[in-house]
């Protein structure tokens, strides 16, 4: 019997490659985040607020949500991206040798 050859590393993917995909990851991440929120919301039991409800109201929430979201997305808070991105990574193309 001859003796196995070692398997050779895969090559890790170029820089612009692995930035690209951890701005998309954190991207996502927000996206879900901003969901989560609006769903959360959606499910007040409090009803609208008749002294500081209305439309200002709805858009400086949203607009406070979005901003959480992007936030929390570009910190890590909830592992999401840096999941995604582990998981994709592996599916990059090999940076070429220059």
């Amino acid at each position: 019997m001859s003796p196995l050859a070692p398997v050779p590393a895969p090559a890790a993917p170029s820089a612009s490659d692995r930035a690209a995909l951890k701005k998309a990851a954190q991207g996502f991440e927000a996206i879900f985040v901003r969901q989560m929120l609006a769903a959360a919301r959606a499910t007040s039991l409090a009803g609208d607020d008749p002294i500081f409800g209305g439309q200002a109201q709805e858009t400086f929430t949203q607009m406070r949500d979005e901003r959480f979201a992007d936030i929390a997305a570009q910190a890590g808070t909830f592992g999401l991206a840096r999941q995604l991105e582990a998981q994709f990574a592996r599916l990059l193309p090999p940076a070429k040798a220059e």
